[in-house]
C-alpha cells in the first residue's frame, strides 16, 4: 500500500515526469495534492498498470484531487536545455498551475533543481512508495501518450501508437527508412 504523506499535516504535492527517455515528442510532468487519507486499489507507479487502470485513475485523480496540473516541455526546448533540465522545468511548470500552494514537493527521483521558493524532497522511486506520487505518474503518463496517440495520426510511419516516441526496434527502423520528423528529439542518439 502506497503511504498517504511524507510528513502529517503539511500540504505535500507529488511530481512526476514521463517521456524522458523518449526520442520524439514532449515531456510532460504533472504535480498532484491529494486529500489526507487519498487511497485507491490500483493505485500504483504509473508504469506497472495497464492503460485500462491509469484511464480509470486518472478520472478519479482529477476529481478527487485537491489540486491537480500537467506542463510539457517541447522536443525543441528539450534539444536547447537537455532532458534532465526539461524534465524539471516541466515539473516546476506543473507546480505553479496547481490552485493551492504546497509547502512541500515529494519529486520522483534522485534530483531537482527549480527556481520555486518551496522545499522539497526527491525519493528514488517515489512513484511506487507515495500517492501522490504516483498520482502525478498516472497523469503525467496519461497526458503524454495521448499528446503521442494525436502525433500517431499525422505521423503513422514511426508507429506512435504502438511505442509512443520510445525507442523501440521500430520506432528506429522507421527512423532510418524515414529520416526524423519535426517531433523528434535531434540532440539524441538515434542508432
Amino acid at each position: 500500500m502506497l503511504k498517504t504523506f511524507y510528513r502529517e499535516g503539511i500540504v505535500e504535492a507529488g511530481c512526476d515526469e514521463a517521456g524522458r527517455g523518449c526520442l520524439a515528442g514532449p515531456v510532460f510532468a504533472a504535480a498532484v495534492v491529494l486529500p489526507s487519507g487519498f487511497s485507491h486499489p490500483l493505485l500504483d507507479d504509473s508504469k506497472k498498470m495497464t492503460a485500462r487502470a491509469r484511464g480509470i485513475l486518472r478520472g478519479v485523480i482529477e476529481r478527487e484531487a485537491v489540486a491537480w496540473a500537467v506542463a510539457s516541455v517541447s522536443a525543441e526546448r528539450i534539444d536547447q536545455i537537455n532532458i534532465l533540465n526539461a524534465s524539471f522545468e516541466a515539473m516546476s511548470g506543473a507546480v505553479t498551475r496547481l490552485n493551492v500552494k504546497p509547502e512541500v514537493l515529494l519529486i520522483d527521483g534522485n534530483r531537482f533543481r527549480t527556481t520555486l521558493d518551496i522545499p522539497y524532497e526527491c525519493i528514488v522511486g517515489g512513484d511506487g512508495i507515495y500517492a501522490s506520487i504516483a498520482a502525478a505518474s498516472v497523469l503525467a503518463k496519461t497526458r503524454r501518450d495521448e499528446y503521442m496517440e494525436r502525433l500517431a495520426a499525422e505521423r503513422p510511419e514511426y508507429g506512435w501508437l504502438q511505442n509512443k516516441g520510445y525507442p523501440t526496434r521500430q520506432h528506429r527502423d522507421a527512423i532510418a527508412r524515414h529520416g526524423l520528423s519535426p517531433h523528434h528529439r535531434i540532440t539524441f542518439r538515434f542508432s
